[in-house]
């Protein structure tokens, strides 16, 4: 199955004792082609579906695909869902999602998708037919 057209925001609030570049790092690790804003203390982004390979790598490495199914299902509103991860592990160049904000010590990083194809794009990450 070919992946459907898919928009990615990624946003990443900025604490007071992290170094702004290290937040960037940490986002472009996870979507190193993404486009990338730093104001104030956060961190925008808008990536492409190639950033989706890594993902899904890693979800089924770590044979969480029904955590990620459950959670972006979850999530789920209209053509829209999200999902958090984790930010040191992103900096660390690892994926590790987060069920809830706080299990996240610095805040996670917010993957948001949006699709008019949206459980196309949930099954295609979670499932194995790529």
């Amino acid at each position: 199955m070919s992946l459907p057209d898919c928009e990615i925001k990624i946003s990443c609030p900025i604490n007071l004792s992290e170094s702004p570049e290290k937040v960037r790092a940490a986002v472009t690790n996870i979507f190193p082609d993404c486009v990338i804003r730093v104001e104030n203390y956060s961190v925008t982004a808008t990536s492409s579906p190639g950033a989706f390979e890594q993902i899904s790598k890693s979800i089924h490495s770590r044979q969480s695909q029904k955590t990620y199914k459950r959670i972006m299902e979850g999530h789920l509103e209209g053509d829209s869902t999200w999902f958090y991860l984790n930010k040191q592990a992103a900096f660390a160049k690892k994926i590790i999602i987060c069920d809830s904000a706080d299990e996240s010590p610095l805040d996670p990083i917010r993957v948001t998708l949006t699709s008019e194809k949206i459980q196309e794009i949930i099954d295609w990450l979670v499932g194995s037919g790529h």
